[in-house]
């Protein structure tokens, strides 16, 4: 197996192997492999302390701007009970080692009858230092964070350790990351890190990790064993056969676990309820057979309106179309198409959690494309170099003549630097003059320093319900609520339980599946016997009645 020596910022190479003697297979290589087309090391060149510190500098700048700009979004009431509201419910009862029972989502509704997720409650120990919506953020910033370490290794095995600084740099600053953290939190947030970690380990050729890593997204979401089939596909491209047919096997029967076992057994409907891809057939089966016998027509489906459009555009144009050109863009496959074939406009938008996974898979398959162009064009000029035709000869210059980079570059040219510095500037770019897709803009222009009066008037009713009642708020005062009452949203909870509202006359609904209006609200509120206590306070209304609370609203939240 032939592997090339990788040239660090100091003009040394690492990873070469002694004149004479044959490169050794790492021992966790399965089988016979094919030469790497992509010129990388399948064991990356030894990244120095210097390098080390200078990437966890890199690091701790995106946490520290994550957090500043998730906490000034909780503190202004822009956090919202879906989803901050939910996922804190859900990981506070694990901390309790208790069922995730979420109010928010219906009276002793268990959420893993809306999505199989259990791994969120690994966040739960957290709660255990800080039992605080918040702490959900800070959870959430270490995971996209620590996505940077396999993104470095994967570029660092093709390029130099700048191209790789910048590559974890601009992944750091992307519009996926950024809609992710402006999201409040997500289990999603789970998958990022290790689906960049599966790509790492394929690409060195750790198969059997890449397969363990894999079945650990089983955990993140239910629709994610369609994903393993897609790294099976990899797997088998990369001729890990036997991994291959276990990740597949395994994705299988997780998906069908999820949705046919676990999800119909706490859904209240008793069936998973997400099927939303009408345009393809009312159920899988019929969608498969309309994607394989009219494949354009579906095709047309995932470009049938401006959004979806706008979304292949951000996800690629930037990446200059490289992934294409990577198997690696498989693994993202199911997650964009399953979004582009979905029935609801906002999942097309980039606003959606949903992009953070991709971001890093797409971008290891643009630098595995890239890294094999670079290949492409070096054996170009080896080639040339051997014409018996002078002239030829003489237009490939002496580099390429002796087969040898000129001093001072890589073995891939000066082109990855250039192209995550292209990238790097687009976040860059995009934060200060694209507010509607970089949501870091508001932070860094300082838009959102100053709370607003609106925000105060919600603070104002939120210390206006007491301590362990049971409650129907408006959304965004939701999260502000979840650590000392059973929170709820309008017209979620039934008709007896509540004794305190929270409504917000200044939006169009106020949250939910099926949210009600502020006008539906408030006539729901006075049918009910409810009595204002502050009323239209920058919009917002607090409204009580005169009833014994339940003792569910006291024991919920001990």
């Amino acid at each position: 197996m032939q592997q090339n020596p990788a040239v660090d910022d100091s003009g040394s190479e690492a990873g070469t192997a002694t004149p004479g003697l044959p490169v050794r297979t790492p021992r966790w290589v399965i089988g016979r492999q094919p030469d790497r087309r992509d010129g990388a090391l399948t064991v990356g060149p030894r990244t120095t302390g210097r390098q080390w510190w200078q990437l966890g500098a890199v690091m701790a700048a995106a946490a520290v701007l994550y957090l500043v700009h998730s906490f000034l979004r909780f503190r202004n009431f822009e956090a919202k009970g879906y989803d901050l509201g939910i996922f804190d419910q859900a990981v506070r009862q694990y901390a309790l080692f208790r069922e995730p029972i979420v109010p928010i989502k219906g009276v002793d509704f268990n959420i893993l009858g809306d999505h199989f997720h259990p791994i969120i409650a690994l966040a739960a120990p957290l709660y255990w230092v800080w039992d605080d919506p918040r702490m959900l953020g800070i959870a959430m910033t270490a995971l996209l964070v620590s996505t940077a370490i396999p993104v470095y290794l994967f570029a660092r095995r093709r390029f130099r350790h700048s191209a790789a600084l910048i590559a974890a740099a601009a992944l750091l600053l992307w519009w996926p990351f950024q809609a992710m953290v402006n999201w409040d939190f997500h289990e999603v947030s789970f998958g990022v890190p290790i689906a960049a970690w599966v790509i790492w380990a394929i690409d060195g050729r750790r198969y059997w990790l890449a397969t363990i890593l894999a079945v650990s997204l089983l955990t993140v979401r239910e629709d994610m064993g369609i994903t393993l089939l897609a790294i099976a596909m990899v797997l088998a491209i990369k001729r890990a056969w036997l991994p291959a047919v276990v990740t597949a096997v395994l994705g299988v029967a997780g998906y069908v676990f999820a949705t046919s076992v676990v999800i119909p057994h706490f859904s209240p409907e008793g069936e998973f309820g997400y099927w939303q891809f009408t345009a393809l057939g009312p159920d899988m089966g019929s969608s498969i057979a309309f994607i394989l016998s009219q494949p354009l027509d579906a095709v047309a489906v995932l470009f049938d309106h401006p959004l979806k459009i706008g979304l292949w555009l951000l996800h690629f144009v930037a990446l200059w179309l490289l992934p294409f050109l990577s198997p690696y863009t498989l693994i993202g496959a199911p997650i964009l198409l399953s979004r582009l074939f979905n029935d609801r406009l906002n999942v097309w938008s980039p606003v959606y959690q949903y992009d953070a996974i991709l971001a890093p898979i797409f971008l290891l398959a643009a630098l595995e494309a890239l890294a094999r162009i670079g290949v492409w064009r070096e054996a170009r000029r080896q080639s040339r170099a051997q014409s018996p035709d002078p002239a030829r000869r003489r237009r490939t210059g002496s580099a390429a003549t002796t087969g040898l980079p000129a001093p001072g570059v890589s073995r891939q040219g000066r082109l990855p630097l250039v192209f995550v510095s292209v990238l790097l500037g687009c976040g860059v770019l995009g934060t200060a003059v694209f507010p509607q897709v970089f949501p870091f803009h508001r932070t860094a222009t300082g838009e959102n320093w100053q709370m607003t009066e609106w925000a105060h008037a919600l603070n104002r009713a939120v210390d206006t319900i007491p301590d362990d009642v049971c409650v129907e708020a408006a959304d965004n005062a939701v999260p502000h609520l979840v650590d000392r009452t059973y929170v709820g949203l309008h017209g979620d909870m039934g008709d007896e339980l509540a004794t305190w509202m929270i409504i917000d006359t200044t939006v169009e609904e106020l949250g939910g599946w099926d949210p009600l209006t502020p006008d539906e609200a408030l006539q729901r509120a006075e049918r009910l016997g409810y009595e204002a206590v502050t009323e239209d306070d920058h919009g917002i209304w607090v409204l009580h009645r005169d009833q014994p609370v339940d003792p569910v609203c006291a024991d919920y939240v001990p």
